[in-house]
């Protein structure tokens, strides 16, 4: 986890991409516990609630789990789960203003792919 918040952006939704990060890079696996919003409160200086509210949107979309008395784990499908969530965001945030921003300027479909595989050839 990042030691700092940023504080141009919402608490709750930085401590949800953190933990998401956390899954997706494999930090957290499925069935690992995650901090609780006490621990993430004391860590970040912040409300307990705040890192509630982060916690369970998390619950909701069925990345975690809470256990009764034992705390909040990794579910199952939660990397599996993000990874498509990320993917249709890349495709509305960056495929499509790209596909948008080629259009205005007449660029084909076959020298847009050939601009992407440019940056391939000179790694």
């Amino acid at each position: 986890m990042k030691n700092m918040l940023d504080e141009n952006k919402p608490i709750f939704l930085q401590i949800k991409e953190q933990i998401e990060d956390s899954i997706i890079n494999d930090s957290l696996k499925p069935d690992d516990r995650v901090p609780s919003t006490n621990e993430l409160a004391a860590y970040y200086k912040i409300n307990p609630a705040t890192a509630a509210k982060g916690i369970n949107e998390l619950v909701t979309e069925s990345i975690l789990v809470k256990r009764r008395g034992v705390g909040m784990f990794v579910t199952e499908n939660a990397k599996n789960i993000l990874i498509e969530k990320r993917k249709e965001s890349f495709y509305q945030n960056y495929v499509l203003p790209l596909k948008d921003e080629a259009g205005k300027l007449h660029i084909s479909k076959k020298e847009l792919l050939e601009m992407v595989e440019r940056e391939d050839e000179q790694n």
